[in-house]
């Protein structure tokens, strides 16, 4: 059994939901490609690419990358 892919209404909802909770320039970890965490900032609002994909955009990093392996830092 195949688990379906989020429909465009759900995806704009976790966007609302992140962008409700973090401005741009809020202080996040990214999960690279390669593995790598890397500390970072948002400059975007996140979005919803094309219909399929709920991403962000990051300082310092090309291209956009999807919410689900973005994480808001927490304070020390």
């Amino acid at each position: 059994m195949s688990r379906r892919p989020p429909s465009a209404a759900q995806l704009q909802a976790t966007c609302n939901k992140f962008n409700a909770a973090h401005h741009v320039g809020a202080a996040v970890t990214v999960q690279l490609d390669g593995g790598e965490i890397r500390e970072t900032i948002t400059t975007s609002e996140a979005q919803v690419l094309s219909g399929h994909s709920a991403v962000i955009w990051l300082k310092g990093i090309s291209g956009c990358y999807l919410l689900d392996r973005v994480t808001p830092a927490t304070a020390v």
